[in-house]
């Protein structure tokens, strides 16, 4: 039997990059997946790449009414949600002096509020020991010049695994936190676009003791092991997936 066979999913951000390298191997793994984005047209190029098994839904976790319209499509087509993966989320630098409001209120609505209510609002659809996975970053414990707002969000991401671990342990669902490393996705070459190109690569690369950047099929591996029985005595941790950059 595979892995996650029979399992219902949801992956937010599932339309590029960590989200849909990690929907595609929970759908090779046996699970039914639900992803979200924001813009439609990623969201069916995404549908096509996993080919089966796989409903996807539009919408923005900072808004809490896209959220509802989410679930209630999961509650209607499945009833429940065996595995949570709450992915989505943004960066952006900007230096300590040139923080605006704008910035600080697009990077936490979308990478706290917005996780805090995909978790919250999944609650009456989890089953009973469940798994919950969050996914935050090494610079919940790094400092990167310029990237100050993002990484108070992804420890803000931290702290919730270790209440939440609390809050739902007579549920007995685990709630896990993945921080990976510098990962080839979309949204790093975007970051990299502003801020020197193949510079702000290669920087990252002399940091990473394995001398490369990861791939996004390799977090989905580390998400897949913590929502399997595999991980069954597993909860409130924050695993790196990351070369070794934050552990030297």
């Amino acid at each position: 039997m595979s892995k996650h066979e029979g399992k219902i999913a949801v992956v937010t951000g599932g339309n590029s990059g960590i989200g849909l390298a990690t929907a595609q191997r929970l759908v090779g793994e046996g699970a039914y997946v639900f992803i979200t984005g924001r813009r439609q047209p990623e969201l069916d190029t995404a549908v096509k790449l996993i080919g089966k098994n796989v409903t996807a839904v539009q919408g923005d976790v900072s808004n809490l009414a896209d959220l509802d319209r989410l679930y209630a499509t999961v509650k209607q087509q499945k009833g429940r949600i065996d595995i949570l993966f709450a992915n989505a989320g943004l960066g952006e630098f900007a230096p300590l002096g040139s923080i605006t409001e704008a910035h600080y209120d697009k990077t936490f609505n979308a990478n706290v509020k917005g996780l805090l209510f995909t978790v919250q609002k999944a609650l009456p659809l989890l089953v009973d020991g469940a798994s919950v996975i969050l996914n935050a970053s090494i610079v919940s414990i790094k400092g990167i010049a310029a990237f100050s707002v993002y990484s108070a969000t992804k420890a803000a991401i931290r702290s919730f695994a270790r209440t939440w671990t609390v809050d739902l342990k007579d549920r007995k669902i685990r709630v896990n936190v993945v921080s990976p490393g510098p990962i080839e996705t979309p949204a790093i070459d975007r970051l990299a676009q502003t801020a020197g190109g193949d510079q702000l690569k290669a920087g990252l690369i002399s940091g990473v003791p394995m001398g490369r950047m990861g791939t996004s099929d390799e977090i989905a591996k580390a998400v897949s092991f913590l929502a399997s029985d595999d991980a069954s005595f597993i909860t409130g941790i924050e695993l790196f997936v990351d070369g070794g950059m934050a552990q030297i």
